[in-house]
């Protein structure tokens, strides 16, 4: 990878609509080179995919709650068992397999305490914890979907 497809990368980040034309304008590229790194940083996986990014606010969905989850089980059917119940609950945004005292950490997105109450319920209702711990987010002080590129 070359500054010309980091910078690709970085625009994409900032915007994925933007048209190929604007973006090799942007990289000092012609329309159909852009295209075809664009294209080749696709099939290498580089660019997982394109999305867009949805207003939680606008959605009724601002409250952030963050969930760690501690379990005296570590089984692999147990994980699986885990795994299964939080892809069936959408306001799951998140999810992590954590070293330390904290075995998981979720991060949902609900539009109040009663719908994470609710969330709540139906996570100890199908799976074992341990200890579930919550922290429910008063400010956001940063939040980007961007990767830095430095390291690349």
């Amino acid at each position: 990878m070359d500054i010309r497809d980091k910078r690709i990368l970085e625009a994409l980040q900032e915007d994925a609509t933007l048209p190929v034309a604007d973006l090799a304008d942007r990289v000092g590229l012609s329309t159909s080179a852009c295209w075809r790194r664009i294209k080749a940083l696709e099939e290498d996986g580089l660019i997982a995919r394109r999305v867009a990014l949805i207003d939680r606010r606008k959605t009724n969905v601002a409250m952030t709650v963050f969930v760690g989850v501690r379990t005296s089980r570590h089984s692999m059917a147990w994980l699986d068992a885990f795994r299964k119940v939080i892809q069936g609950i959408p306001e799951i945004v998140e999810a992590y397999r954590l070293t330390g005292d904290m075995d998981y950490l979720l991060r949902l997105v609900v539009p109040s305490v009663e719908v994470y109450d609710a969330v709540y319920k139906k996570m100890i209702s199908e799976v074992d914890f341990t200890d579930v711990t919550s922290f429910i987010s008063m400010e956001e002080l940063k939040y980007t979907t961007a990767v830095p590129l430095r390291y690349a």
